[in-house]
Order: C-alpha cells, then structure tokens, then sequence
C-alpha cells in the first residue's frame, strides 16, 4: 500500500508498509539539510533576478540584456522541479526531529501548515513558469543543459493567464519565505530551542 503518513497526529513519525519510524534525533539528515539549504540558496538568487529583470528592465531599453537575465532566471529556477520533488521523496521516507513540546497544538498545525504552502510554491512556481515561457513561444532550459519538453505551444490565451499567476504566486511566495525565516529566527533567538540548530548541525 505504500506509505502513509500521520499528519493528524501531528507527529513527525512516518509510517512505512504498516511500521512506525520515529525519529529520536534532534537533526536533520545531512541529505536533508543539503537540500534545504541549496534549495533556499536556488529560490533566492532565481527570485532575485526574476525580480530585477521584471521591474528595472526592459527590451526597449536594455535589448538584449533583458533576454539573457531572463534565461539566466529560467536556467535556475527550473531546476526547483527537480530537487523538490527529489526533497518530497526525502522527506517521507526519512524521519524528521519533532517539533518541540513548548509548541502549543495551533503552532505545530500552523508550522505544518506553512511548511505544505513552501512545498506546493515550490512546485507551482516553476511550473507556471515553465507555462509561462511555452505559452511566449519560449524555451523552458535547464543549467544550460537541456530543455524540459513543451506541453504546449504558442498559446496567446494560455499566456494572459499564466502570467499574472506567476507573478502573484512569486510574491505569495516571497512572503512565505520571509515568514519562514522570521520564524526561525524567533524560535533560535526568543524560544531558544533547537528549531534552527536541527537544520544546520549534526549529533556529535
């Protein structure tokens, strides 16, 4: 039957094929906190330039510059596809440390609530992106590698569409990282337990 995991619980056990794994660390894998950080590193600098290129350029000004910071943007951002796939698997097929008991039950169902939200941006933003750039009669490259096939083609209606919800989703987004930051500052800074530590060290 696969896996199934026990959200209302609001426990960080996973259970597999019917058999509980709780974890007793208070870390991270490594693997894990490999991925978070250069997952965080990706949305930053691909949000950035998103940014900057949306706002403070343009084709008639700039030409071509304009068209290679936009390259360089979906060069990068593609690459979110992957790896938050490749994080999902990760994360549900390895224990997680379990919030700390001075968490109230909202703040724990708020926490995972938020953490869900940051998984489905990461996934919706490159898609609409990927959408985005086909719709335009655009590729869709990856690291200067290769190219994600195209769904679609030029599509002028798709297009009216895709763009603005890319552009919404990017600022949803933007606001979900920062509150995730802001959170893990306060827990490190106020709270005082091991919420950012678990994310950026391991048991001796």
């Amino acid at each position: 039957m696969g896996f199934l995991i026990s959200i209302p619980r609001l426990e960080n056990d996973i259970w597999i094929h019917g058999y509980n794994m709780k974890n007793t660390s208070q870390y991270y894998t490594r693997t894990a906190q490999m991925l978070h950080w250069l997952m965080a590193a990706i949305f930053i600098a691909a949000w950035c330039i998103g940014f900057y290129s949306g706002n403070f350029l343009s084709y008639e000004v700039d030409g071509s510059f304009k068209g290679q910071v936009i390259t360089l943007h979906k060069n990068i951002a593609t690459t979110i596809i992957f790896l938050v796939l490749i994080r999902i698997f990760w994360r549900y097929t390895h224990p997680v440390p379990a919030l700390p008991d001075s968490m109230s039950p909202l703040m724990k169902v708020l926490a995972h609530l938020g953490h869900l939200a940051l998984y489905l941006m990461l996934l919706a933003l490159p898609i609409t992106g990927c959408l985005f750039s086909w719709s335009a009669g655009h590729p869709a490259p990856v690291l200067y590698l290769f190219e994600i096939p195209r769904l679609v083609q030029d599509n002028p209606d798709l297009l009216a569409i895709v763009k603005p919800v890319h552009i919404y989703l990017s600022w949803f987004a933007g606001l979900l990282v920062i509150g995730h930051i802001a959170a893990a500052l306060k827990h490190h800074f106020i709270d005082k337990d091991n919420i950012l530590r678990s994310m950026t060290r391991q048991a001796k």
